[in-house]
């Protein structure tokens, strides 16, 4: 029960890390290009990582680790950044949090197939009611989207979906800032290339959002937050404590709220409580 509660606690704070990252990409696609951003924020986190990996003396993963690693990689890494910075050009980020209403039932069903996991009947219901009030919640708030820019995000989701399941698996052997520090650093050849190759034509004209935007994508959601998302995962387990996502929206809602003075909707409440009991059945039954 321990383990669990701490698995729950640590999904929790990486769930809190995450809500700034669809903002924060918006605000750094208005300056950098999609690729450039996806290139930079994994080869600036693939170096933090590199720094742990060789101040700590970790020992590389084996041969077998190497497909598991690279899936993280391709889901996490590259996958789900690049197709949301790609979507977010067509969308805004309210609008994007309707898809990441999908990503707790997305990541329960890879852990279903990834990570062996079997939940009850039961949680598969609080799970598909949780993701509708998110993603109808986020609807209402978004206004109009794109065919493009939907298509986009639900491939992100997909991908990033089997990333977080085949991590969390993987965690379980490795530890979890282990398995985000060595998916980075996998893919970082790859990365400083594309990076050096789509540099910015004029610095001059990148403003300070896009630098903060660029900062934090870079450090907390590519890196910090994996590392508490990951050992939730392993310790509580993939398919229950993933429907804590169910709560990023809300708690973007509520950064915008405290940074922007954007007003609280009495709607807000409301959804907010039925996510909650969603959570809550969701652990009791997966």
């Amino acid at each position: 029960m321990e383990r669990t509660t701490v698995g729950w606690g640590s999904g929790l704070l990486g769930v809190v890390i995450f809500s700034g990252s669809l903002p924060a990409t918006r605000a750094a696609v208005a300056d950098f290009t999609p690729i450039f951003l996806t290139s930079a924020r994994a080869a600036i986190a693939a170096l933090l990582g590199a720094l742990c990996l060789l101040a700590l003396r970790e020992k590389p993963p084996g041969r077998s680790d190497l497909v598991p690693l690279t899936i993280v990689a391709l889901g996490v890494v590259v996958g789900f950044p690049l197709l949301t910075a790609l979507a977010l050009q067509h969308i805004t980020a309210a609008h994007s949090v309707v898809f990441v209403g999908l990503l707790p039932l997305s990541t329960a069903v890879f852990g279903v197939l990834r990570g062996g996991e079997r939940p009850k009947p039961a949680f598969w219901l609080f799970s598909i009611l949780g993701a509708v009030t998110v993603a109808g919640f986020a609807l209402l708030r978004s206004g109009g989207g794109s065919f493009t820019g939907d298509a986009l995000m639900v491939a992100a989701i997909l991908l990033c979906g089997l990333g977080y399941a085949e991590g969390a698996a993987l965690s379980r052997r490795l530890g979890g800032w282990q398995v985000i520090s060595w998916a980075l650093l996998l893919s970082l050849p790859v990365m400083a290339v594309i990076t050096l190759l789509t540099l910015p034509g004029n610095w001059s004209g990148v403003g300070t959002p896009a630098w903060i935007g660029l900062a934090y994508v870079s450090v907390f959601s590519m890196l910090v937050g994996f590392i508490f998302w990951y050992r939730g995962l392993a310790l509580g387990g993939i398919a229950g404590v993933g429907q804590l996502q169910l709560l990023q929206p809300f708690f973007s809602f509520v950064l915008a709220a405290l940074l922007l003075h954007e007003p609280v909707a009495w709607s807000m409440v409301a959804s907010t409580a039925i996510v909650v009991l969603c959570v809550a059945g969701a652990r009791r039954f997966a």
